[in-house]
């Protein structure tokens, strides 16, 4: 009996082992490389932790591929997708789409579409859920604006303006959104409740501001910016209180809450900067992970602590510099980084 008891203990030992958090010091590594089928380029992912789903924005459609690798689902419909938000609590998606100046709407579990609302703005692209009002902060690239979605109602309720472009944005899940503002190197804070905006603040040296990702627990927000910089702001002020070198070409950020981790990937680099909050205004980089050029933008899955980065090929450049070099056909593909 006491051999059989060491050896459940053993393997109850093993089994919290798989499961527990990367430590401080865990090293990253690129784990797998996972095709996804089809024609058309990508923007931005996102993932539903409870399914082990990652929803990829793919041209017209919105992919879903399962933890290992395989195509479990697509929404169609999507033209010029962008941006997609995922809310458990409603068991719901939605992704914007650029093409329509709509937001679809689709369920998480069948994957069927549900209705597509209409938005006023301008090729609507990163998109942010806000718990406490139910609604959605649609942003439009083309109109400097944000849609602000009353999902109760199905419609746009309100439209709020920017003196740039907003990029990537995040809920606080306490009645504040933030947003990078591209164009102008600001970081702009909405009230949810007066649907204003409340603060601006510049972003110090910080060329283009595109991904975000938040700490909610110290009210920190981080901006990736384009001059191989990573800003990190108070919110409570809107003051600078770091600055962390990150490789060339983020469009995109992502926050481990468990670990106290920041990830940006560089998709001119082709290298993913982890970044270690040892204080809320103490930051370092512990590892630059060898990923792909191409891989900018990124998705957290919190549960398993896995990153999912799409990346592709793509051909010579054309003579017209204004054109993008043409994606190598059947070279798409998600890459995992573990710990």
């Amino acid at each position: 009996m006491r051999a059989l008891f060491w050896l459940l203990m053993s393997a109850t030992l093993v089994a919290g082992c798989r499961h527990a958090p990367p430590a401080a010091s865990t090293h990253y590594a690129l784990h797998a490389s996972y095709p996804l089928p089809g024609p058309g380029r990508w923007d931005l992912l996102a993932m539903d932790s409870a399914r082990g789903h990652v929803f990829v924005a793919r041209g017209d459609r919105v992919q879903v591929m399962d933890a290992s690798g395989h195509l479990v689902g697509t929404v169609r419909g999507t033209a010029g997708v962008h941006g997609i938000a995922i809310v458990p609590e409603l068991q719901r998606g939605y992704a914007t789409n650029g093409k329509s100046n709509s937001v679809t709407e689709f369920d998480l579990k069948t994957l069927h579409r549900v209705r597509d609302i209409p938005v006023g703005g301008v090729s609507p692209d990163a998109i942010a859920y806000e718990p406490l009002t139910h609604r959605l902060f649609v942003f439009n690239a083309h109109s400097d604006d944000a849609s602000v979605v009353d999902l109760s109602a199905g419609k746009e309720i309100a439209r709020i303006k920017f003196r740039g472009n907003p990029e990537l944005a995040e809920s606080d899940g306490h009645g504040h959104v933030f947003v990078n503002i591209e164009s102008q190197e600001e970081l702009a804070s909405i009230d949810t409740t007066t649907l204003q905006v409340d603060h601006t603040w510049s972003l110090l040296n910080c060329a283009g501001p595109t991904g975000l990702a938040l700490d909610r627990r110290t009210n920190r927000v981080f901006s990736a910016c384009q001059n191989h910089a990573l800003v990190v702001t108070d919110a409570s002020d809107g003051h600078q209180v770091a600055r962390v070198p990150i490789g060339d070409g983020p469009d995109g950020a992502a926050f481990d809450a468990t670990t106290r981790t920041i990830f940006v990937p560089g998709g001119k680099s082709g290298t993913l900067t982890v970044i270690r909050e040892d204080e809320p205004d103490k930051y370092r980089v512990t590892q630059t992970v060898s990923t792909e050029p191409s891989a900018r933008t990124i998705a957290l899955d919190p549960a398993s602590h896995r990153l999912y980065l799409p990346a592709a090929r793509f051909g010579p450049q054309p003579d017209d510099p204004s054109q993008r070099p043409p994606l190598v056909e059947g070279s798409f593909h998600i890459l995992v980084v573990v710990w």
